[in-house]
């Protein structure tokens, strides 16, 4: 059965379409790029996917079902801007996870913490705008979702960084789950992806594996990017 499943799924705001008649599979194990343009409806689909929005035609189901609060235990969300208690510090972050999220991997968490070099006692608002996000990122890598939903997971961090939440990406997530990376950064993000699904003006306008593009279209997927998508 599909992870996330889009059949003519449409949402409007006023008379505007952010997404417009949208059909699209992703099945479980991979790791897949929603990829566009500012604008294009990404993060609509990811809201979408997440319940957050309905949609105004069509339908979306996650692992079978329409998005709410049962499709809530199979999807870990990371939005787009940080958005984790201030007050509370690491270790009380993992508490809150613990008791809202059954599946939330704590011993996880802590060696990812570790890792990074981020103290359980020190509270999130005196910590860097990156190191927070990193944080976030932690906590929702930690649970063993089903979908994992990560809107821009490496848009305000350094190259370094990138590469160790991409290490995290891969490592930390259930061979059986799916996840969506939604992002611009094609060129750091390429080397993980096993899917891309390039977006705009609210339709896909391609949906292929990245051995595809790079048999058939010889190239990358950040050079096909700027093809489809050059102005």
């Amino acid at each position: 059965m599909a992870v996330l499943e889009c059949k003519e799924l449409t949402k409007r705001y006023g008379g505007v379409s952010a997404l417009n008649h949208v059909n699209l599979q992703v099945e479980p194990g991979r790791i897949v790029g929603l990829l566009g343009p500012n604008g294009s409806g990404k993060t609509t689909l990811i809201k979408l996917a997440n319940g957050l929005l309905t949609p105004s035609e069509g339908e979306i189901l996650v692992c079978g079902s329409v998005p709410g609060r049962e499709s809530h235990t199979s999807v870990s969300y990371l939005p787009e801007r940080t958005a984790i208690p201030t007050w509370m510090s690491a270790a009380q972050l993992m508490d809150f996870y613990g008791d809202f999220y059954r599946d939330f991997r704590r011993d996880a968490a802590e060696e990812m913490l570790q890792r990074l070099g981020i103290f359980p006692r020190q509270r999130i608002k005196q910590m860097s705008k990156g190191t927070r996000e990193k944080v976030q990122l932690i906590m929702v890598m930690s649970r063993a979702a089903k979908l994992y939903l990560l809107d821009e997971p490496i848009g305000g961090v350094d190259p370094a960084t990138r590469d160790y939440i991409l290490s995290t990406i891969i490592t930390n997530y259930n061979p059986e789950a799916s996840v969506i990376i939604s992002t611009h950064l094609i060129s750091d993000v390429e080397k993980v992806l096993d899917d891309v699904i390039f977006i705009n003006q609210g339709q896909v306008v391609l949906q292929s594996s990245v051995d595809e593009i790079r048999e058939e279209k010889g190239m990358s997927v950040d050079a096909l990017f700027r093809e489809v998508f050059k102005c």
